[in-house]
């Protein structure tokens, strides 16, 4: 089950969407929303009442090194866009926000 979820993702995005019971994760791009609903509860103890999810295209990179322009493409991520029951937080992620405070 931990290796659904990657990793949380702290963006300024993320943390507005805290506020709202919303937490975002990326995400194994062959999870599903089940299985990601069950990682989270499990992993923080919590209850889920929804899940979105979302596949970001990675993008064409192109840099001029001295061989000459080289080209590559950045990894296809998912993210996963969880809520929570009202009265309920995931303290590892909504305490990074507070320290800039």
């Amino acid at each position: 089950m931990n290796q659904i979820i990657k990793k949380p993702i702290i963006t300024e995005k993320a943390m507005n969407l805290s506020s709202q019971r919303q937490y975002v994760f990326e995400v194994q791009d062959n999870a599903n929303k089940i299985e990601i609903k069950r990682a989270v509860q499990e992993m923080f103890d919590v209850d889920v009442t929804s899940v979105r999810t979302v596949r970001v295209k990675g993008k064409n990179k192109i840099r001029m090194t001295r061989r000459g322009l080289m080209r590559g493409k950045t990894a296809l991520k998912k993210k996963a866009y969880v809520t929570l029951k009202e009265g309920q937080q995931i303290e590892i992620v909504s305490s990074v926000g507070s320290d800039t405070e």
